[in-house]
């Protein structure tokens, strides 16, 4: 009996050790239980309809469930505006952000026009009396003249007898005398020197009454003239003039006074730099364009002008707004009238924000409304998001028959010829740069102004396609590229728009038939551009990458939208 008593008491002894042991812990563990949350139940941040009261993950995309502790509200399954990634996710989708500031918004204008000269520094010097002409000094086109030096000699027998007299006569009589001579083209130095001019000489000389170029030449020597007949033109071409059109849009930014760089084919590398002087009060109704002015400096280099009359030439706008609320431009997603952005909410989370965005900048958009500064917004991936939010809807959403879309309306036959022929020169210049032929690019681009404008004017009216062709309309100019990778920078530009606007047109009835294709890798050719890029080109040419050439020709993916029967 003794061993089993002893063998109790221990047993008893155990259990009191253990009890009092569990006491002496109750009041730490007591004091942190009120701190701890209770969970409610574990549900999925990207399908939020799937719930469970245990941990585990999606039924649907495998990730795992998140906890809602009392106190806290769920996720919204009315729309699934909120998307959730994974570490690992983040890296491979490349995700980067950037923050809404409080700053400057810049922009750089790009325009084409033409160089001309200052209209009212052009001169037509005439025959002041009956004469032939015996030398001319200024006996081409282009040549540089002062004011005050020969530009030919004229033997007139009227000029003569009247040179002779005021060297014979005084007093008021030879004032009178020196009037006729100026009357018959002689300047006052001229006039005065009359006293020296041998007694034996024939001819007089007609002086230039400006410095500037001879672009005109309607005399030789041994030519005989009349009073008031043409001899030279002459322009002073010290200071050109840059003549662009600015569009509807562009008429926020451009000021008098701002500056302006211009670059013209026939100079590469030389950039020209003037003010704004004249906005044309005018608008051109048909164009929905003005004219301005800027004025350029031009300097002498190897004997003549370095801006030559009538050239080309692009210019590039800098402007500057003052501080407004801005987002990256990268961050905004634009789907009609609709602007979105994706909120960093820490934690792989991300919330879709509907904003009302105003202008355009070169690496920034202003922000009216939605946003406030220091808001962190998604500027690469977000596209692969918006996606996932737009797919969580509609499994949350099923569209009844009652509700869904009315058709888009067809096209007029307007817009389907104004869009066949965008379509045939966008597809001629990728095809161009996909062959490593910068000739065939400059050819090719040179209708992108025209055919863009065909199909603005024909788009116009649709508000929802606005935005769209305001950033088509801003990347038209071609005017001819120095080399392939400057041609590649503003195809890039240029494509981006216009795949933006004719992407969502390939659902609209009567639209001509186009493909789209896209490369992912265009920022490895292209600085400071978004990772991957689309084209148009016609049916039944296979992808081939405009923005590598021949070094990656079949780097392309075709980009398929199915149109749905109504």
């Amino acid at each position: 009996m003794k061993p089993i008593l002893y063998f109790l008491i221990l047993i008893l002894v155990f259990a009191t050790g253990w009890f009092l042991r569990g006491n002496r812990s109750d009041p730490d563990h007591s004091a942190a239980a009120p701190n701890e949350r209770k969970v409610l139940f574990y549900q999925s941040a990207m399908h939020p309809w799937i719930k469970s009261d245990q941990p585990g993950r999606c039924t649907i995309c495998g990730m795992q469930l998140t906890p809602i502790y009392e106190g806290q509200q769920g996720f919204s399954a009315d729309g699934s505006d909120l998307v959730s990634l994974t570490q690992s996710q983040i890296q491979v989708l490349h995700v980067e952000t950037g923050e809404t500031k409080i700053t400057p918004l810049t922009k750089t204008l790009r325009v084409a026009g033409m160089i001309d000269d200052d209209n009212h520094k052009h001169r037509f010097i005439s025959a002041y009396v009956d004469g032939r002409i015996d030398k001319l000094f200024a006996n081409h086109v282009g040549v540089e003249v002062v004011e005050g030096e020969p530009l030919a000699q004229i033997y007139s027998q009227t000029l003569l007898q009247a040179e002779r007299e005021y060297r014979t006569l005084t007093g008021t009589l030879r004032d009178n005398t020196a009037q006729r001579l100026r009357q018959m083209g002689l300047t006052a130095a001229q006039i005065a020197d009359l006293p020296n001019k041998p007694i034996d000489a024939l001819s007089s000389e007609i002086h230039s009454p400006m410095t500037g170029t001879v672009v005109g030449q309607m005399i030789f020597e041994g030519q005989y003239v009349t009073t008031g007949q043409q001899l030279l033109e002459i322009a002073d071409f010290s200071v050109m003039w840059f003549l662009f059109r600015a569009y509807e849009q562009d008429m926020p930014w451009i000021r008098i006074g701002q500056t302006v760089e211009v670059t013209t084919p026939s100079l590469p590398g030389r950039v020209f730099t003037g003010k704004v002087t004249f906005i044309d009060p005018n608008f051109d109704e048909a164009t929905r364009s003005t004219k301005v002015r800027v004025e350029l400096p031009n300097p002498i280099v190897d004997g003549r002008r370095e801006l030559l009359h009538r050239l080309y030439a692009d210019g590039a706008v800098k402007v500057e707004s003052s501080d407004v609320l801005t987002v990256p431009r990268s961050a905004v997603i634009e789907t009609g009238p609709v602007a979105v952005v994706y909120l960093d909410q820490d934690k792989g989370m991300y919330a879709r924000r509907e904003i009302v965005i105003g202008r355009r900048g070169d690496k920034l958009v202003e922000v009216l409304s939605g946003l406030q500064a220091g808001d962190r917004v998604v500027t690469n991936g977000n596209l692969l998001m918006d996606g996932q939010a737009e797919m969580n809807r509609s499994f949350m959403t099923p569209v009844e028959p009652a509700t869904a879309a009315a058709p888009m309306a067809a096209l007029t036959d307007a817009q389907k010829e104004a869009l066949t022929g965008f379509v045939k020169v966008a597809d001629a210049m990728a095809a161009a740069l996909a062959a490593d032929d910068l000739d065939a690019f400059n050819q090719a681009s040179a209708p992108a102004m025209q055919v863009t404008d065909a199909l603005t004017q024909s788009l116009r009216e649709e508000s929802s396609l606005r935005p769209a062709l305001d950033a088509l309309a801003e990347a038209r100019h071609f005017h001819g590229s120095a080399d392939i990778m400057a041609a590649r920078i503003a195809f890039h530009r240029f494509t981006v728009a216009a795949t933006a606007l004719l992407e969502p047109l390939q659902m609209r009835d009567g639209t001509p038939a186009f493909d789209v294709w896209e490369c992912t890798m265009v920022s490895q050719i292209i600085p400071d551009v978004p990772r991957a890029a689309r084209w148009i080109q016609r049916p039944g040419r296979p992808g081939q990458n405009p923005f590598f050439g021949k070094d990656m020709l079949d780097c392309a993916k075709e980009i398929k939208r199915l149109k749905t029967t109504p």
